[in-house]
């Protein structure tokens, strides 16, 4: 069942959006050569749990282990870090993370330059970016998600890159996923028409070279079938009569134990 939600809900969601935005943030400043992808899942735990009654909303969902996810270079989504994964200059690494805060949820990823990366690799990232973009301004009342998947996909297919099809965007609030589903290719006029009050999880995953993907022995982590480069990014979004609203961006909430 596909539920909208109340103005009031949609603010709560914004201040858990706004914490994701903040850890999203940390991790920009944070990814760089020697750093390990398990020292940012530390400090983005500490960072979530610094403010009064948030919890990462990963952590212990469907077992994954940590509060992020990082995938770095070819891995597309669901890498688990770890200190003995160290980031090297010209690596890529997507981080994803959601907050829990007063049993509403939100959601979002960006994918860090790690140092100075290759001509190729900033193009995939100014891409993908540029595609959430237009997922985002897409997520119009009245039209349909077919509308919004098929917006990304032309876009991302017209750069010379491939969608990813097996892992789509997701309706998101009340649980960390929802319905609708939000694929990142469509058909103009097909699917789910959106209306105030549905708030999704726009995330693009595109791959350098071909859209296949496996999943390694750890049962996580999903990489590119043909090991080339993988972005992606994703912001919580809620259309409302005005147009659609962004609810990752950071609001600076206050921390536990301030006024």
């Amino acid at each position: 069942m596909i539920g909208l939600k109340s103005a009031r809900q949609i603010e709560g969601i914004a201040v858990a959006g706004a914490i994701v935005g903040q850890v999203l943030e940390m991790a920009a400043e944070k990814a760089v050569p020697g750093v390990s992808t398990g020292e940012l899942d530390e400090q983005a735990e500490a960072m979530i749990r610094e403010h009064a009654g948030a919890t990462p909303a990963f952590k212990g969902l469907y077992g994954f282990p940590a509060t992020l996810c990082t995938s770095v270079n070819q891995e597309v989504v669901h890498g688990i870090p770890s200190f003995s994964k160290v980031l090297e200059a010209g690596d890529i690494v997507s981080v994803d993370v959601g907050v829990k805060l007063d049993g509403l949820f939100a959601d979002a990823a960006i994918t860090i330059p790690v140092g100075e990366v290759s001509v190729e690799a900033q193009a995939l990232l100014d891409t993908t970016r540029a595609a959430l973009d237009v997922g985002v301004a897409a997520a119009r009342p009245g039209d349909r998600l077919g509308d919004l998947g098929a917006a990304i996909q032309k876009f991302v297919e017209s750069a010379g890159y491939s969608v990813i099809r097996e892992l789509v965007g997701h309706g998101v609030g009340e649980a960390p996923h929802e319905e609708p589903q939000v694929p990142n290719f469509g058909t103009p006029g097909r699917g789910h028409r959106m209306e105030p009050g549905l708030v999704i999880a726009i995330e693009p995953m595109v791959n350098q070279g071909r859209r296949g993907i496996r999943t390694l022995d750890d049962e996580w982590t999903v990489v590119t079938a043909d090991d080339k480069l993988s972005a992606h990014f994703e912001h919580t979004v809620a259309v409302t009569a005005e147009g659609p609203r962004i609810l990752t961006r950071v609001q600076s909430p206050t921390p536990a134990g301030e006024s």
